[in-house]
């Protein structure tokens, strides 16, 4: 099954459009997995199992990962996931930007080593950095466009003939590069009037929106900006405030990850008919 059907189909199973994103900062795991050789890995899985059920895609972020030396813990996170629960997408958030060969080495790190469903990446090379990974054609492809910190606005909003530039790159991919008909767009929570503009110009096309949760994006001005016409259409992301979430009495972390999960999850479901 390929990425867009694996999406919708989660959408719908799970009633959900939470991405639930694995950043395991060690200093803030709890004690237990600090000390433990695969502690990365056996927190990460029990977020998973938490979660499963509540979410439309899981999006681990390879450089929590790989600033640890943790690669292959990685890899057994990404197997565990496709082995446990295969109707979920797996993001691989890499936000790769090369060309050539070069960038043909990042899509089999990607689809290859750690078996990701869609892989995060950077457009500001032109098509060429896209098009080595357009040949995994099963794949996802998700592509930088209005990211959710403020200082994207340096380059996302320079004028290109007339339209700030997040919506040019909206309308190549649209138009021009989604080959496959896998692409997706990175549009941020933190800026719902150009989330909807980006929806306007793509139709349809998936859209992974970061930034609700500990970054402080509107849920209600980010569903309404950015749903499709059947309430669905996105990805929004929440890590740190799922996997750290605080505990209540009688919890341990995984079932303070869930009751944050389930809220978020609802509370988007809130906003997505009508």
């Amino acid at each position: 099954m390929n990425f867009i059907n694996k999406l919708s189909a989660a959408w719908t199973a799970n009633d959900s459009l939470l991405c639930v994103g694995l950043d395991p900062d060690m200093a803030k795991l709890p004690a237990q997995f600090q000390s433990a050789p695969d502690g990365i890995y056996q927190f990460c899985r029990e977020i998973i199992d938490a979660t499963a059920d509540l979410a439309c895609s899981f999006k681990p972020q390879i450089a929590y990962f790989a600033a640890l030396g943790a690669e292959q813990q990685l890899e057994q996170i990404c197997a565990y996931a496709r082995a446990n629960y295969p109707h979920i997408p797996l993001i691989l958030d890499a936000k790769r930007g090369d060309i050539g060969a070069t960038a043909r080495q990042y899509a089999r790190e990607a689809f290859d080593r750690y078996g990701a469903d869609a892989v995060t990446v950077n457009p500001y090379m032109g098509s060429d950095s896209v098009e080595p990974y357009m040949e995994w054609s099963e794949r996802g492809v998700i592509i930088l466009c209005r990211t959710s910190n403020p200082g994207g606005s340096d380059l996302q909003f320079l004028k290109v003939d007339g339209k700030p530039l997040y919506q040019h790159v909206a309308r190549l991919v649209a138009e021009k590069w989604n080959s496959n008909g896998q692409c997706a767009l990175v549009v941020g929570a933190t800026f719902p009037e150009e989330l909807a503009q980006v929806r306007a110009i793509v139709g349809d096309m998936p859209l992974l929106v970061p930034g609700i949760g500990a970054q402080g994006g509107d849920i209600a001005a980010t569903v309404r900006s950015g749903k499709t016409a059947s309430g669905a259409g996105m990805m929004i992301n929440s890590s740190r405030a799922i996997i750290y979430a605080p505990q209540q009495a009688g919890e341990d972390f995984a079932a303070a990850a869930r009751r944050v999960a389930l809220d978020t999850r609802d509370a988007i479901n809130q906003y997505r008919a009508g």
